[in-house]
């Protein structure tokens, strides 16, 4: 499985994986074989952060 590498896309497909699939960021990161900063980093160059107490991205 790998994440979108369109910004927008990426987020939807992140946030649904961590409510239907994963229970933590890290855990999503390592089954898609991706650098958890390096997500977080282009995200947020599109206006996103990570809420890590709610398991998702804003």
């Amino acid at each position: 499985m790998s994440i979108p590498k369109d910004p927008f896309l990426a987020v939807s497909f992140v946030n649904t994986e961590l409510r239907d699939s994963y229970d933590s960021l890290d855990a999503l990161c390592a089954s898609c074989g991706v650098d958890r900063k390096a997500l977080e980093e282009k995200l947020a160059l599109a206006g996103f952060s990570y809420d890590e107490a709610q398991r998702r991205f804003r």
